[in-house]
C-alpha cells in the first residue's frame, strides 16, 4: 500500500466530501484528484521519473499540497524546504538532494534564483507558481493531460525527504518510505483520536513533519485541509471561526500567541482537539490552553522527523509536564547522557534519573538512515536504537519527561542544570513574554546560567526575575546568574528555540545585566 492508494481510497469512499480549502478556492475529493492527476501528467511531460527528488520551496498553499500528491502518483521523492531560507541554504539542498526539478513562488523567488545562478542545469526544470517569474508556469502543468498509471507500488521506497531544522549546523536529509509515512499517520490518528470528516487547520509548514502529518491525517479520514499560507495569529483565529476548525496541531509558540491574543471576539468553540509537538510547552502555558479550550482533548505528541512517534500524552492537564508513554509499537529507554561519547544503548540509568532518550528503530514509522550521511548515522543509530539527543527521565508510572537537549545541559559549579527546567519557571512570570536559557562561559562556575528574556512589562528586570526564581520551586543553584533582555527570542520556522543563535550573539539586545550572585 502506497500513499497514492490511500488518497484514491478516500476519493472512492466519499468523492463529494470537501477536501481542501485555500481562500475562495474549494475542491471536493473528486475535483482535487482530477487536478492532481493533471499535475502528475504535467510533471511527467517535464521528464520527471520515479525516485527523482522534486524540491519544493513553497508556503502552505493549495498548489503545494497538490504537488505533494502528484509526486506520490509519479513515484517522486517530494523534498520540501523552507521558503524563508537564503539562497545559499537552498543551493545546499538542491545539490545535496540531487534535485531534478524545483517549484518556487514569489515569496521564495529571490533566494531560489540566487541559489541556481551557479548551477544552470537547474533552470531546465524550474516551475514557477506566480506570474512574471522564470520557469515553466504551474498553470501549464494542468494542460498536459491526466496521468493514470501509478509509478510506485513498493511501499519500502522513499516518497518524501524532509530536512532537519539544522539547529546545530547544516540540515540533514531524512528519507521517509511510504510504509513509514502511512504508519506514522495512522498512529497519529489513533493516538490523537482524530475522527472522520473533521476540519483541520493546515498552518504548520508542509516542509515540516507536523505539516505533512496534518495533511495526511486529513486525507486518510476524508477531512478538510484548510490551507494557511503564512502564520499570523489573528488570521489563524479568523480561520478557526469562519471555517469552523475542529483540530489544531501546533507548536507551543502558536498556542502562546493564541492565549495572549487581543482578539476581542475570540471564538474557538468548534475546536475539540488540540495537540502540540516540536518543542516542550511550559506548565503555565498548558494551564492557559486548558482554560481556553475547555472542551478539547489536549495532547502532547513527542516525536521527530526520523521516528515520528516517541511518546504521547492525552488529557495533558492531568500531568502538564509529561510527554506521556511510549507510542504504539515503540520502546523507549533512558541511557547515560554524554555529548562527547558514543554511549552504548544498554547503558541505562535508574528510573527517576536523567539521561538521553533513545528509541527503538523497530518502530513502523522509523526512517532507515540519513541521506548520504554515514557520519550522522554512526552518531544517531547504534545497535538498533535511535539516539534522540533529548534529555529525559521516567517516573515510577512509566511516563516520560523531556528536559531539553543533551547539548543544552549546563554544568555550573559541578551541577547539571537543564535549560528547560529554568525556562519553565521564568515563563510563568507575569513580566516575561518569552524566554530561552543557555550556559555561557564563566571562569569561576565553568558555565553561567544565562536567561534571555523577551519582556512583557516595563517592570521586567534581573532583580525582579531573580526574586521570582527565589520564591519559586526552582533550586537556588539553578537560577540564572545573568540576564539579557532582547526584543525577540530567535526561533526556527517551525517555532523551535534556536539557542545556537543566542550563543552566536545573533539577537537584538535591549539591555543586559550580569548578576554577581
Amino acid at each position: 500500500m502506497t500513499l497514492i492508494n490511500m488518497l484514491n481510497a478516500s476519493v472512492v469512499r466519499n468523492p463529494e466530501a470537501l477536501a481542501i480549502v485555500d481562500g475562495d478556492k474549494r475542491l471536493n475529493y473528486a475535483q482535487w484528484f482530477d487536478e492532481i492527476s493533471l499535475l502528475a501528467g504535467g510533471l511527467n511531460k517535464l521528464g520527471l521519473k520515479p525516485r527523482d527528488h522534486f524540491v519544493v520551496v513553497l508556503c502552505n498553499r493549495m498548489e503545494m499540497a497538490s504537488l505533494y500528491w502528484a509526486s506520490q502518483m509519479l513515484g517522486l521523492i517530494f523534498t520540501p524546504f523552507n521558503w524563508r531560507a537564503t539562497g545559499s541554504e537552498i543551493e545546499y539542498i538542491l545539490v545535496d538532494a540531487e534535485a531534478k526539478a524545483i517549484a518556487y513562488e514569489a515569496r521564495s523567488e529571490l533566494a531560489v534564483l540566487d541559489a541556481i545562478k551557479g548551477n544552470p542545469e537547474f533552470e531546465e526544470r524550474l516551475i514557477c507558481l506566480d506570474a512574471g517569474m522564470r520557469g515553466f508556469p504551474f498553470s501549464d502543468l494542468l494542460k498536459q493531460g491526466k496521468f493514470h498509471n501509478y509509478q510506485c507500488t513498493d511501499d519500502r521506497l522513499s516518497c518524501l525527504m524532509l530536512y532537519t531544522s539544522g539547529t546545530t549546523g547544516r540540515p540533514k536529509g531524512v528519507p521517509r518510505s511510504h510504509a513509514a509515512e502511512i504508519a506514522a499517520s495512522l498512529g497519529c490518528i489513533a493516538q490523537l483520536r482524530y475522527r472522520s470528516n473533521q476540519v483541520n487547520l493546515g498552518v504548520m509548514p508542509l516542509f515540516h513533519t507536523m505539516g505533512v502529518r496534518t495533511l495526511l491525517m486529513s486525507v486518510f479520514l476524508n477531512g478538510t485541509f484548510v490551507c494557511m499560507p503564512t502564520y499570523n495569529v489573528k488570521k489563524l483565529l479568523a480561520l478557526v471561526r469562519s471555517e469552523k476548525i475542529n483540530t489544531l496541531f501546533l507548536v507551543p509558540t502558536m498556542f502562546h500567541d493564541i492565549v495572549h491574543s487581543d482578539v476581542s471576539d475570540l471564538d474557538v468553540a468548534t475546536v475539540d482537539n488540540i495537540a502540540y509537538a516540536g518543542m516542550s510547552m511550559t506548565t503555565h502555558l498548558v494551564d492557559r490552553c486548558s482554560k481556553l479550550f475547555t472542551d478539547s482533548l489536549f495532547s502532547n505528541f513527542y516525536g521527530s522527523s526520523e521516528i515520528y512517534t516517541f511518546a504521547v500524552r492525552n488529557n495533558l492537564a492531568e500531568n502538564p509536564s509529561s510527554a506521556g508513554w511510549a507510542g504504539i509499537g515503540q520502546v523507549l529507554k533512558i541511557v547515560r547522557a554524554d555529548a562527547g561519547e558514543l554511549v552504548n544503548p544498554d547503558d541505562e540509568v535508574p528510573i527517576g534519573d536523567t539521561g538521553e532518550i533513545v528509541a527503538s528503530m523497530q518502530s513502523l514509522d522509523a526512517f532507515e538512515g540519513y541521506w548520504k550521511r554515514p557520519d550522522a548515522d554512526k552518531k544517531a543509530i547504534r545497535d538498533g536504537w535511535y539516539f534522540t539527543g533529548d534529555l529525559g527521565r521516567f517516573d515510577e508510572k512509566g511516563e516520560i519527561y523531556v528536559l531539553g537537549r543533551v547539548d543544552d545541559m549546563i554544568i555550573s559549579g559541578g551541577e547539571n542544570i537543564y535549560a528547560e527546567e529554568v525556562e519553565n519557571i521564568l515563563a510563568s512570570s507575569p513580566d516575561v513574554h518569552g524566554v530561552a536559557v543557555i550556559g555561557t562561559s564563566d571562569d569561576r562556575w565553568g558555565e553561567r546560567v544565562t536567561a534571555y528574556i523577551e519582556p512583557k512589562t516595563l517592570e521586567a528586570s534581573a532583580e525582579v526575575l531573580d526574586n521570582f526564581c527565589l520564591n519559586s520551586e526552582l533550586a537556588r543553584f539553578k537560577r540564572p546568574r545573568a540576564y539579557a533582555f532582547v526584543d525577540q527570542i530567535p526561533k526556527s520556522a517551525s517555532g523551535k528555540l534556536l539557542r545556537r543563535k543566542l550563543r552566536e550573539g545573533n539577537y537584538n539586545l535591549l539591555s543586559e545585566y550580569k548578576s554577581t550572585i
